[in-house]
This record gives C-alpha cells, sequence and structure tokens, in this order.
C-alpha cells in the first residue's frame, strides 16, 4: 500500500513511508482541541452546557507545541529519531516557556538544552520515571504518519515517549493514543465504538493503561457518566486516568469532530490535554470546522 523509503527503524527494518498529508491534518486537529479546552479552565461549565464557543483567539499549549517537534521529526527522518526530538523539544520550549509545560518538562528540558543526556534525565526525573500524560498528548501525529499500521505507530510512539517519560504506564498512554490514531485513520475500514477501542487494546502493553482500555471496551458509546467515573477525565494527570478515556470518547464520535470535543471537554479534568487527544485522532476521521480553525492560534509555518 505504501513505497519505502531507506529511512530504518532501530531494528534495521525498512520504515514505510510516513503520511505528511495525515500528520498536518492531526496537528489541525489536535492544537484546535487543545486550545479549545485550554479555554474551558477560565470559561464557566455553563458554555460547555449551551455549547458556546469560547470568544476571541484561543492560544494553544504545550501539547501542541510538543506535538510540532513529533511532526517535524517524523516529516525529517521518517521515524522517531530520539536525539533529534529531544533537541527539538528542548529548543521549542526555550523559545517559549510560557506555554504550560509542567514542572517535570520544564526540569527536564532545561537540562537537555544545557548539553545533558535525555537517557540519564528522564529516568531520574521521578522515582521510576514519569507516568505522566505528556507523552500520551503528542502521540497520535506518529499515529497519522503510519496510518493503518498500529502495531508500528504504537512502537515509534513508545521511542518517542522515552525520551521525556522512562515509567512503562507513561509509554503505554502514548502506545495507546499513536495505535488509536493509526486507526481511526485506515478509512473505509476503521471500527467505531467499543470496537475501535478493542482493536486499540492488543497495541498497549501490561498495566494500568491497558487496564482502562479493557474497562473502556466494555462501556457503550452513550454512557458517559460510567466511562468519566471508571476512566478518570485527566484530573491526575496521569496516563492511565487520560488516554484511556480520551480513546473512548473519540470511539463513539469518529464521524463527529464537534461532538467529539463537546462531549470531551464535559468531563473536565485534564481538558485541554484530553480535547487535544481526541482532536489529533478524530481529525483522521472527520473534517475539523473551518470555523475552530479560524478561532485558533495559528501554528508556525
Amino acid at each position: 500500500m505504501y513505497a519505502k523509503t531507506a529511512q530504518t527503524a532501530s531494528s534495521g527494518r525498512t520504515l514505510p513511508v510516513v503520511r505528511k498529508d495525515l500528520i498536518h491534518r492531526c496537528l489541525d486537529g489536535l492544537s484546535v482541541g487543545d486550545a479549545f479546552g485550554e479555554c474551558f479552565f477560565k470559561l464557566p461549565f455553563e458554555g460547555i452546557r449551551t455549547r458556546t464557543l469560547p470568544p476571541g483567539t484561543w492560544r494553544w499549549t504545550d501539547d501542541t507545541a510538543m506535538s510540532i517537534s513529533v511532526a517535524e521529526v517524523l516529516v525529517e527522518y521518517g521515524r522517531i529519531d530520539q536525539d533529534a526530538l529531544a533537541a527539538a523539544f528542548a529548543a521549542r520550549y526555550a523559545g517559549e516557556p510560557w506555554r504550560g509545560y509542567g514542572g517535570g518538562a520544564m526540569h527536564l528540558l532545561t537540562r537537555v538544552a544545557m548539553g545533558a543526556d535525555w537517557r540519564i534525565e528522564a529516568p531520574a526525573l521521578f522515582e521510576g520515571g514519569s507516568y505522566g500524560n505528556g507523552a500520551a498528548m503528542r502521540a497520535a501525529p506518529v499515529g497519522a504518519a503510519f496510518a493503518g499500521m498500529p502495531a508500528l505507530a504504537a512502537a515509534e510512539a513508545r521511542r518517542q515517549a522515552e525520551v521525556t517519560h522512562a515509567h512503562p504506564d507513561g509509554q503505554a498512554g502514548a502506545m495507546a493514543v499513536a495505535a488509536a490514531a493509526a486507526i481511526a485513520a485506515h478509512a473505509p475500514d476503521r471500527p467505531h465504538g467499543p470496537d475501535f477501542v478493542a482493536a486499540v487494546v492488543p497495541h498497549v502493553p501490561p498495566g494500568e493503561v491497558r487496564r482502562r482500555l479493557e474497562l473502556a471496551r466494555d462501556i457503550a458509546s452513550d454512557r458517559f457518566g460510567a466511562a468519566a467515573r471508571a476512566l478518570g477525565t485527566g484530573a491526575a494527570v496521569a496516563a492511565h486516568d487520560t488516554a484511556p478515556f480520551a480513546i473512548w470518547c473519540a470511539a463513539g464520535h469518529l464521524d463527529d469532530f464537534t461532538e467529539a470535543l463537546w462531549t470531551t471537554v464535559a468531563g473536565l479534568g485534564d481538558r485541554d490535554t484530553t480535547c487535544a487527544i481526541v482532536g489529533g485522532i478524530v481529525a483522521l476521521s472527520a473534517d475539523v470546522p473551518g470555523a475552530w480553525i479560524e478561532r485558533r492560534e495559528t501554528l508556525p509555518s
């Protein structure tokens, strides 16, 4: 289906050519979701109930900033080059440190910018490494790059996660999101609802992320309250209480970007990140409304 490129994975395997068109489409959805969700940290919940679009320009956060770096590395190298990605993360953080980075990311990227090795710094960041949702929030472009190949997308997502998240669950969240994006991009054979979640599960290693995905697989698409209670909505800013909920939200609304985002933001929690994940996935199966893109802060060219 895809032509081959001279780029190779660390195993020596030849990798398919990345889908640049889908990477850009994914970034539009991810950044719109990120900026949309971020607005509702300040706006009242009533705006979600009435589905009133936030006024003014929607500013995107570190979720989008780091996803842009992932996309750039994928386009340049045809795979995840970890050293190039670490350097890109550090450079973009240094240029715009006010984008909303967490304390751990700020410390890590400052150290990398000073010449430290991410292989040493990431495992030392927290005991056992970070299991936060930062690697998951930026993983959808990996799935877009390898559309229809969720196993490969998950493997490359783990590589991008390792740069900042040494904990297996932090990596598993990224693997789940990338696999979901790769499946969403594979028209016309993509599953929907619980079947979509079920298709993601085999690409995620055992752990808390996979356990909650298995819970999500058994929750019908119209049972939002049950999903929010069982899966979490990102309040712990952890991969396991963010990625499964976001994938469940995306699974039920793969044909409707607007419905997917309004459903996701109603969970509150870490709403910029859950909406970024859902936006990145659903943009690969449904159109992002032009009016929403116009409200989002412009992305760097």
